[in-house]
């Protein structure tokens, strides 16, 4: 008895802090993610390719209602055909009772700076939020200032300018700009969710022939003005050859704990990569069993067309 009430107390705890907390999904691999947070990324650095990115989260393991996100992100880099870069962005939040949907459509038009290219990216799509609750009162009498269940879906925008440049990269971006109020009536109630807008900042550097191997160091930054939190992660590559790569390496969360992440592409622009998040820096640090997070990406070379020389008939 005494469990279950646990149960119940932390999973209203986690509720009710989604409601004023960061809205967007927490990711250890950001790296393999930064397209849906900053539209100005899609398809830089990507010439004639385009790639397929799946990640899935397991946050706080083993506790009940914590987050469970699933993102699907594809990007190509069209310049063969028109300036710029184009992907679509999906994720899915389950956090407690709620559930948020986000499909977004990108676009970012590449200028030549210097040695690098700054890329301009806007991100038009929609949100949908919903909740279910089954509320569990400690008497039998109803409780009308306990949310119930509703969905809405509304327009979403997001913004970024993202600098690639020979061996770094710099970023700033914003999501939800339109900060849209979901709402829905149910008998004769408004229901309202409100989006906060999130502002991210990000940057990393190359570090060549270190041991062999390459040190990719990383940082973002992400507030919705309300809360801040920083991930600070470094991993070494190294080159096994025959298409074969294979990456370590350590994240550090100011608002969670630390991450280890491995990776290795076993088969030529195939990608498969593991982090585990080891809670320390908040309440959960002695209930959460850590946090778990599975990331799968392709690549496809777009070929080049095949090259036709014409004849005028004359000419035979």
């Amino acid at each position: 008895m005494l469990l279950r009430k646990c149960c119940i107390s932390v999973l209203f705890v986690i509720f009710t802090a989604s409601v004023s907390a960061q809205q967007d999904k927490l990711i250890t691999h950001f790296i393999y993610d930064k397209m849906s947070i900053n539209p100005g990324k899609t398809g830089m650095g990507m010439l004639n390719t385009i790639c397929a990115t799946s990640l899935y989260r397991n946050q706080w393991d083993k506790v009940s209602g914590a987050p469970n996100s699933a993102v699907l992100n594809i990007e190509a880099d069209l310049s063969r055909f028109f300036p710029g870069g184009i992907g679509l962005a999906f994720y899915h939040d389950a956090i407690g009772f709620s559930r948020q949907n986000n499909v977004i459509l990108n676009y970012s038009y590449p200028i030549t700076i210097g040695s690098g290219t700054l890329g301009l990216g806007i991100g038009v799509g929609i949100m949908n939020y919903g909740m279910d609750p089954l509320w569990v009162p400690p008497t039998s009498n109803p409780d009308n200032s306990l949310p119930i269940g509703f969905a809405a879906t509304n327009l979403d925008v997001n913004f970024g300018a993202y600098y690639n440049g020979k061996d770094f990269y710099a970023g700033i971006s914003s999501t939800h700009l339109t900060e849209t109020l979901l709402k829905q009536s149910v008998n004769n109630f408004d229901h309202t969710y409100q989006t906060a807008r999130h502002y991210y900042l990000m940057g990393g550097k190359k570090f060549q022939d270190i041991l062999g191997g390459t040190i990719d160091a990383q940082v973002l930054m992400r507030t919705d003005m309300v809360k801040f939190s920083a991930d600070i992660n470094a991993r070494y590559i190294y080159d096994f050859g025959n298409s074969k790569v294979g990456y370590g390496g350590m994240t550090i969360r100011s608002s969670d704990g630390i991450a280890l992440m491995f990776g290795y592409t076993p088969l030529e622009n195939l990608t498969v990569g593991y982090s585990y998040d080891l809670t320390l820096f908040n309440k959960l640090a002695s209930i959460s069993r850590g946090s778990h997070e599975l990331l799968v990406r392709y690549c496809y070379n777009i070929p080049e067309p095949p090259k036709q020389n014409a004849r005028h008939p004359r000419w035979l």
